[in-house]
């Protein structure tokens, strides 16, 4: 029986893979209590393009905390004006095992709100 994080492990290697088989570039999210990270990754899975996350001065100054579903939408919405300005628009959604709700949710729907497709 598989623990709550290898679980979440396992879901996220499944999606990582699929992805890979695409060969597009993927938008990446990291979660944790406090923070929440957005990274678009190259398609060849070994450079960061552009990243956002709630740690970023621009952010803190608009929503404060980082653990809530207003900050998410804030990086969301801050990791698609980067993206579009280095010229990216279709991207695949990698929410790394995470369930679609809350925190990831708020981020991937800012995202696309502000330019980005996938």
């Amino acid at each position: 029986m598989l623990n709550k994080k290898e679980a979440r492990q396992r879901r996220a290697r499944k999606t990582r893979a699929k992805i890979a088989e695409q060969k597009t570039v993927r938008l990446a999210i990291n979660r944790t209590n406090q923070h929440i990270y957005a990274q678009v990754i190259s398609a060849c899975g070994s450079k960061v393009l552009v990243s956002a996350s709630t740690l970023e001065a621009d952010v803190r100054k608009v929503v404060g905390n980082g653990g809530n579903a207003a900050a998410a939408a804030a990086v969301g919405k801050r990791i698609a004006e980067k993206a579009k300005s280095a010229g990216i628009v279709a991207l695949a959604f990698d929410r790394s095992g995470h369930k679609y709700h809350g925190r990831i949710k708020a981020l991937a729907e800012a995202a696309r709100e502000h330019g980005l497709q996938f």
